[in-house]
């Protein structure tokens, strides 16, 4: 008995060692590489806590989010695509008023804590603020109803910032059809992408804003997949082989993925990580092997989605959480380029060849015909033109 009490002892300190040595490995990789989470919901919580009255909070003491100063110094979160979220009910009615009001949230909020958040717009922003040890803070724009079937209201997202669009959220827009199609809760009305909607691709590629297809139906995905000049990006999806919801991606879906070099970044919500209501970083980490397995280390990484979820998984409550998954991921033999690849590199690779397609296309004219009336009219829209 005693000799067993101790090889205990030997073994317990041995793999509480090596989890030592992996997380400040972890530490190290994290310190060299900027992690990049591609969707974070804090703006919409500011809405609901504050109706977005910033002074009547402190982000260095809040507690009631996922997400704060401290959690985001822990968690080494050196950029963050903060999502301009606004629900499906307000399509058709202010859905551009309450976009334009989160968009200004992240403006806010950068000039509010200048010492911790900089306002971000491209590859070179998000290097600037790794250097100067603060979080890059970049836009993205969840769901297509937000531009109101309005090309002129896409451009005009991206001159206030908006570097990426989800095209739909759960609920069809007069030009694509989402996630819900799949699931047969929702009826499909664009065949996947109607005219406009192929029309909108090749906009987003002119003016140089990321494609995000989490969201979107199956046949969306390959349409886009087919029709973009440049990469997309899921920015808060995982792996359907794992978790068969439809909000995550088919492996089939990941391979074109990986044609196309774009990225998958791994969903922490636990109804996508284990299709039940309770999860744990394990659970996350096995979308990533399977992701890495399925199309290639190149294609994955991270989009925890964190305040825009009720149920995360356990050892990956808030934020500051980010290291213990990379330090799962050594556990698991990944090599330090896989690592740093995840982190953040793959998303300045895609994010790099969105602005090579931007600027190669510097002399083609904005796609100007609007959407047809008919697909639109409702009765909180005029007409106006010829």
């Amino acid at each position: 008995m005693y000799w067993r009490l101790i090889l205990l002892n030997v073994l317990s300190g041995f793999i509480n060692c090596s989890a030592d040595i992996n997380r400040e490995k972890a530490e190290r990789l994290m310190a060299e590489t900027p992690l990049i989470d591609g969707h974070n919901d804090l703006p919409w919580q500011m809405r609901q806590l504050f109706n977005n009255e910033l002074e009547k909070m402190d982000l260095n003491t809040l507690e009631k989010t996922h997400t704060n100063i401290p959690k985001i110094k822990a968690g080494h979160l050196s950029a963050q695509f903060w999502a301009a979220y606004v629900p499906c009910e307000s399509q058709y009615k202010d859905a551009v008023r309450q976009t334009v009001e989160q968009i200004d949230v992240v403006h806010r909020l950068c000039r509010l804590y200048p010492d911790d958040l900089i306002f971000a717009t491209s590859t070179d922003d998000i290097l600037t603020a790794f250097q100067q040890n603060k979080t890059a803070s970049l836009i993205g724009v969840e769901g297509g109803h937000s531009i109101d079937s309005s090309l002129g209201t896409l451009r005009m997202f991206y001159n206030l910032g908006v570097r990426y669009l989800t095209l739909t959220h759960s609920c069809n827009t007069p030009w694509a059809d989402n996630w819900l199609v799949d699931t047969g809760k929702d009826t499909a009305i664009n065949n996947g992408l109607s005219d406009f909607g192929k029309e909108l691709i090749k906009e987003m590629n002119r003016i140089g804003m990321l494609i995000d297809l989490a969201h979107v139906s199956e046949k969306v995905m390959n349409l886009v997949l087919d029709l973009s000049n440049a990469p997309v990006i899921f920015s808060h999806s995982s792996a359907y082989e794992v978790c068969n919801s439809k909000r995550n991606v088919p492996d089939d879906v990941l391979k074109r993925v990986a044609q196309k070099k774009g990225i998958v970044m791994v969903n922490f919500y636990n109804d996508y990580v284990t299709c039940q209501k309770t999860a744990n970083l394990s659970n996350v980490a096995d979308h990533f092997d399977h992701i890495k397995k399925v199309a290639g280390h190149e294609i994955i990484g991270f989009g925890g989605d964190y305040d825009g979820v009720t149920r995360v998984p356990k050892g990956l409550e808030d934020v500051s959480k980010y290291p213990d998954l990379v330090a799962e991921l050594l556990r698991r033999g990944w090599t330090d380029v896989e690592v740093k690849a995840a982190l953040g590199d793959n998303l300045l690779r895609v994010f790099r060849e969105v602005e090579k397609v931007r600027d190669s296309m510097s002399s083609v004219k904005p796609y100007e015909v609007p959407i047809p009336y008919a697909d639109v009219v409702n009765p909180c829209r005029t007409m106006q033109g010829a």
